[in-house]
Order: structure tokens, then sequence, then C-alpha cells
């Protein structure tokens, strides 16, 4: 079957089920062509939840499903494959959590929404990439622990006055940038702009032009007069920059900057997913209210 029939079927299924599907910027062009939302994880479902759908479809790893099962307790929440892991998840357990809590009683646990639903429910409010700072600097106590991405935490305490202790974890696909890839890339490309995300390692974060997140890169280069980029985050991004910005141009200072996981869903899969009403991802209440209450603490801080 070709793509375009694939789409048509899955739209026909999308419709029959009264669903939607959400994609996260990573995911391969025919499925972000295919989304009725695009964006990063949490975003997506915070949408979800204000939408009729009574199901939804995530296209992404397993801890946004989870975020989407947290937001979105009436919708049946559908992830087309289960091998779709994620390596900074994976680094964290909530044991592994509590037993390092047990050494720091008192000290506010910040965790990245890139966790599981077991770590958040083990944490005092959670935050994103782009509201870490914010977060961090909304808490009254003058040390925190971040976990899991120990280049959040650190790119997050060049930004405040508290002692921010850390987790050894990272996302091994921004982590294994390295500095030297990025300045090849700007030599090659000197008039591009260098935008990374904090998941990056410190010294490729000191020479970018902009930190931002995934929805802040989109939002940076579609207001920013400069016409080159190189994006520092995976590669599926660049499909959505060039949708959205046809008259510019963008380069991927690595190919290493590839998520096998976030490219392993086909349409096939989603196809499958919503006739067989499969895999249904489901939480315990009690680790989904205190998920919820560490998600919602964050939404409550002022913004800017």
């Amino acid at each position: 079957m070709s793509i375009s029939a694939l789409q048509q079927e899955i739209r026909e299924w999308l419709a029959r089920r009264q669903a939607i599907l959400l994609a996260h910027n990573y995911q391969p062009p025919e499925i972000q062509d295919l989304a009725d939302f695009l964006g990063d994880s949490l975003g997506l479902s915070l949408t979800a939840s204000q939408t009729p759908a009574k199901m939804i479809v995530f296209a992404g790893v397993h801890f946004m499903a989870e975020t989407a099962a947290i937001l979105c307790p009436d919708k049946t929440v559908l992830l087309p494959r289960l091998d779709v892991g994620c390596y900074m998840a994976d680094t964290i357990t909530p044991e592994a959590l509590r037993r390092r809590k047990a050494e720091l009683p008192g000290v506010p646990v910040v965790t990245y929404v890139n966790s599981s639903a077991a770590v958040k429910a083990e944490s005092d409010i959670c935050c994103t990439s782009a509201n870490a700072v914010r977060v961090v600097n909304s808490l009254a106590a003058d040390r925190v622990l971040m976990v899991p991405d120990k280049n959040l935490a650190l790119y997050t305490a060049r930004h405040t006055a508290k002692e921010v202790l850390f987790w050894e974890g990272c996302c091994n696909i921004h982590d294994a940038l390295t500095a030297a890839q990025v300045q090849a890339c700007r030599e090659a490309h000197p008039q591009a702009l260098f935008l990374a995300h904090p998941e990056c390692r410190p010294e490729v974060l000191a020479l970018a032009d902009a930190i931002r997140s995934t929805s802040g890169m989109l939002e940076y280069v579609r207001t920013s007069p400069a016409t080159e980029f190189i994006i520092g985050t995976e590669q599926g991004i660049i499909y959505t920059l060039q949708r959205q910005n046809p008259g510019k141009i963008f380069h991927s200072p690595s190919p290493g900057l590839l998520c096998p996981d976030m490219k392993r869903i086909t349409l096939e899969d989603i196809l499958t997913a919503l006739k067989e009403e499969r895999y249904r991802i489901t939480l315990p209440e009690e680790v989904r209210q205190k998920a919820l209450r560490a998600v919602t603490r964050m939404l409550a801080v002022p913004r800017d």
C-alpha cells in the first residue's frame, strides 16, 4: 500500500474511533504530515486534554504516552509500538530516586518531563527544557535535585543562584554531539546560527548562538531574520523547520543526531493500533495522581 493510501486509511480509522494522532517533532515526515497535532511531548498532551477526542494515538516514545495518560484520564491512550523507549528516561527508576531522596531529606526533586510516570510520582515538581530555570527559581529551597538529565541540570545551575544537584543521566543522542563537530559545521557554514538543545553538553552549549527547546527552536527560526541555521537537536525537527520556513537553510552538525526509537513507529503500526486498539497505556491511579500533582505544580509556576 502506498504512503498516501495508508495515510487515507488511517484518517478514516481516526474518524471512526473519534481519535486524534499526536506526533513529536522528531517523528518521520510521513507521520508528521498526518498528525492532528505536532509538537513537543508535554505540549501535545496538554493540547489533547482540551479536545473532545475519545482516543489518543501517540507517535512518540513510551514516557510521552504516559504523560498523555496522566493528563487525559478520560481518554484511551494508544502507543503503536511498545519497543519505543527513551535512554534518558531509563537512566532512573522510582526505587533509585527514593534512595537518593532518603540521602537528601528536605531537598525538593525537580524532574524533567522526559521521565516515566512512576518517577514523576516521586517528584515534587516537573520541568521542561524550556522552563527548567523558572521552575527551580520558583522553589523556596536553596538546594534542589534535578533528575534525570545531567546536562539540563548543569545548564540550569548556570542560570540560578540555587545549588543544583544532578543525576548522572542524559539523552544519549544529544550527549554524543561534540564541540568539535559543531565547530566543523560552523566552519563549513560560517553564515549559519547554531541553535542548541539544553540536553547537549556544556561545551556544546557554550558555542550556541541560542539555547532552546524544540518548540523554542521553531519559534526562534520563525521570527529570526537569519536565513541559515545549524540545528543541535534530533534531525527530525529539520523537516518541520523546512516546512514552516521554506526560504531558510538548515544543517545538522552530526549524523549521530538521529534517535532510532523516534523513527521506529511506522504508518502500518499506527493503522494496526487503531484497528486493534493496541497498545493501551494505563497507569495505577495512585501513580497517576501523584505524577499529575508534580505536573500541575509546574504549570502553576508564573511565566516571566
